[in-house]
């Protein structure tokens, strides 16, 4: 089982209790008064006999707020995710944090800065690097990219997922689309693991066939769910945080209702995809402050229901190149999501916008990761950390530290140090060549590809399987 990040203080509060069920009962009051659009006849029929009212005309599901309520009570508050090798699995929930990927849909040249379409090559090498990261514990939908050369788009997902099985044994989550999530589910029970399947709430309040009916084939299979709501405040959601917070509940109470009605204490997450728009261009804005308010204010809302939750929106920059705006948009927002209470955060690799994805920045990103996780730990304070006997023992100056058996065993547990950061003197500095970031990064890189092997490989039959349903999905 992987460690993660453990939480050791209190979480970040941005909201009162009575903020807080104010827009709870506003999101059961939309949920009841307007309703949700479902595009699905088998999901209405459902809905109709646990006490919904239907729509059918109109396919608008209106939920009785009870029924909602039950249903989130039937979520699991913590549960096992799992991994092709055990010690990958993840225990999600509580105070736990894990990091994952951001996806992004083409690589990046880093001459040009401009977008291209990955090889099968690179996107087997990405992965093998993901697998190698030590503060990475699982690999999201689309990653590293949305298919390579010589992938027609439907099979993007199929191609991705059997890159993943093969490179990593890390936990992942997939997509759906044009029905090739039951490939993904039948490569999931051949390899006997956990594949998290994404629902994104198309917004305002719309769920369309495709995705209900993969919800129905993954939890009839009984493998894990994570919602996504997916607003822009101004253009899809309202502009104001209270409102777009009112509706991304709602939409997130629908999908998950739906899931525990199929089926009753299946394993779910949930999270936000939600962004500020961008009134000069229209789009969303990537990396806007926005972004961690947010997100900051759903996580508190949703560790009242007890249910795990994944921060999406993290890993966007609307910077197009891995420079200081990409840093500092992706960390701070990311840091936020940590001390808020997000169990899983989306934002290794991602570079612009959803668009582009590099290794590299996954590697940079390790570091952040690392560090965020360093600060959620906290600081142990015991007779041994106190260190009162050995401050007595050292006294004033000339006495120092550096030389004593509890700096020796301290003080890798008490700082973090980063693979990839440019730690040198100036000197040292100057005598190594004036490396960056950036360059300690590509030589990481190369390491890793040169050296690192999955730890546990496919065995052949698994292999044979993993074949013979892309196969059958080619078809």
């Amino acid at each position: 089982m992987l460690k993660g990040f453990t939480r050791k203080f209190p979480l970040l509060k941005i909201l009162t209790e009575e903020q807080i069920e104010s827009i709870h009962r506003g999101a059961l009051d939309v949920l009841w008064q307007t309703g949700v659009t479902f595009h699905h006849e088998r999901a209405l029929k459902l809905f109709e006999e646990n006490g919904c009212k239907v729509d059918y005309d109109e396919n608008r599901v209106h939920f009785p707020p009870g029924l909602v309520e039950e249903c989130l009570r039937r979520c699991p508050s913590s549960w096992h995710f799992k991994a092709r090798n055990p010690k990958d699995s993840l225990a999600l929930g509580g105070s736990t944090l894990y990091l994952s990927t951001f996806p992004g849909m083409q690589t990046i040249d880093l001459d040009t800065w401009e977008p291209r379409v990955a090889t099968r090559k690179e996107n087997y090498d990405g992965v093998t690097i993901l697998d190698a990261l030590n503060n990475l514990h699982n690999i999201s939908c689309y990653c590293p990219y949305f298919g390579f050369k010589g992938v027609i788009p439907a099979m993007g997902i199929p191609e991705s997922v059997a890159a993943k099985i093969r490179n990593s044994t890390l936990t992942q989550l997939t997509g759906y689309g044009q029905d090739c999530e039951k490939f993904v589910v039948e490569m999931a029970l051949a390899t006997g693991i956990d594949i998290m399947q994404q629902i994104p709430v198309s917004a305002p309040l719309v769920n369309y066939k495709d995705a209900i009916e993969s919800v129905y084939r993954f939890v009839e299979a009984g493998l894990p769910m994570t919602t996504s709501v997916s607003g822009i405040m101004g253009g899809t959601y309202p502009a104001t945080n209270a409102g777009s917070l009112v509706l991304a509940a709602a939409e997130t109470m629908s999908v998950v209702t739906l899931i525990q009605l199929i089926k009753p204490r299946s394993r779910v997450t949930i999270g936000t995809f939600t962004f500020p728009q961008n009134m000069k261009a229209g789009s969303p804005a990537f990396g806007a402050i926005g972004i961690g308010l947010h997100t900051a204010a759903y996580n508190q809302i949703w560790r009242n229901y007890g249910i795990p939750i994944w921060s999406y929106a993290i890993g966007l920059s609307s910077s197009k190149r891995i420079d200081f705006q990409n840093g500092y948009e992706r960390a701070i927002n990311c840091l936020i999501a940590a001390l808020s209470g997000a169990n899983i955060i989306m934002l290794y690799g991602g570079v612009s916008s959803e668009l582009t994805f590099h290794p590299l920045q996954a590697i940079l990103d390790d570091d952040i990761a690392g560090m965020i996780g360093r600060f959620i730990e906290g600081i142990e304070v015991s007779d041994e950390t106190l260190a009162l006997d050995l401050i007595n023992e050292v006294g004033p100056i000339p006495g120092f530290y550096l030389n004593k058996k509890h700096t020796r065993e301290w003080w890798k547990l008490e700082q973090f140090v980063p693979k990839a950061a440019d730690r040198l003197t100036y000197p040292e500095w100057i005598k190594a060549g004036k490396k960056s970031c950036l360059d300690y990064a590509k030589e990481r890189m190369e390491e890793i590809l040169a050296t690192h092997k999955v730890s546990v490989p496919l065995t052949a039959s698994q292999e044979e399987d993993i074949e013979r349903i892309l196969n059958e999905a080619r078809d």
